[in-house]
């Protein structure tokens, strides 16, 4: 695993936000909605804006020829992310788009990382794929089936803290976080789409818990409702502290989640607590 350069010179003060939408089979009508709630957040003065895993799209027969046309920077959802960076003069963590594989004819479940100009800084591949069986109208989810996985954590710099990236399951694999906050991570955020049934029982548990581990900000951006006859969502999109206070949240409908932080905050924490120098290896 690697990670990327970090950034001393930062900001201590930022506003996060988290944009909750629910996905349906309109791709155009889907990407209007993110493009919204963007603009709401913007002028709500976030800094940093993440979208929901899927959400230009949450069919799996139309994965294929999406991730098609985002092989390179030109595609379609590519260049309409780093338009919304650069519009909105925000940072954005693109939540997942697929992105074809030609040796496999599989696509990775990519997240992008666009700075405030527009371009594009880099991208995280999901390293845990949810292979699981769930006791939901869909019951069985393989990922396996259609996507790859990556083999890289990253953490990207920016003038308001470092921001590590994860994908909805890896958020049950605490050393995946350990990782990136040696890496230099202040924020990690989550762009997920969680279902209800493993919402409901799991999700704020699992976000407080690696914020406190971590002793980072959290960002956590999920999709709610229902997307098709079988797949439901369970939304509560929210900014966690590093002593694990929920900071907003959203528990339904569309919307953002947005808060401000104080990266003071995490050295504070950090110093009065050296979690970080009390591990040891067994």
């Amino acid at each position: 695993m690697t990670d990327m350069k970090t950034n001393d010179s930062k900001k201590l003060t930022a506003k996060l936000a988290a944009i909750q939408i629910t996905t349906g089979l309109n791709v155009e009508k889907n990407l209007a909605a993110v493009e919204l709630q963007i603009q709401a957040a913007a002028k709500q003065g976030a800094n940093i804006i993440a979208l929901p895993e899927v959400f230009a799209c949450y069919d799996s027969q139309k994965y294929l020829a999406l991730g098609r046309q985002e092989i390179t920077v030109l595609g379609t959802l590519r260049s309409r992310m780093s338009a919304w960076a650069k519009n909105n003069k925000v940072y954005l963590i693109g939540g997942t788009i697929p992105v074809l594989d030609p040796q496999t004819s599989k696509v990775y479940p990519r997240c992008y990382f666009y700075n405030d100009e527009g371009e594009e800084l880099g991208y995280y591949d999901k390293l845990h794929l949810f292979d699981v069986d769930v006791d939901d109208a869909q019951g069985r989810y393989r990922e396996s089936d259609m996507f790859l996985s990556g083999d890289e954590i990253k953490v990207f710099p920016t003038p308001y803290g470092n921001v590590g990236l994860t994908i909805c399951y890896d958020l049950r694999f605490p050393y995946l976080f350990d990782h990136l906050r040696k890496a230099g991570a202040d924020i990690i955020s989550v762009v997920a789409a969680f279902t209800e049934t493993t919402g409901k029982a799991h999700w704020q548990t699992l976000l407080q818990a690696r914020a406190i581990e971590q002793q980072c900000y959290v960002l956590a951006a999920n999709q709610w409702g229902q997307h098709d006859d079988k797949r439901r969502t369970f939304g509560h999109s929210m900014v966690i502290s590093p002593w694990g206070e929920i900071l907003d949240q959203l528990p339904t409908g569309q919307g953002i989640a947005i808060a401000e932080i104080d990266l003071s905050e995490v050295e504070r924490i950090r110093r009065k607590m050296p979690i970080a120098n009390h591990q040891r290896t067994l």
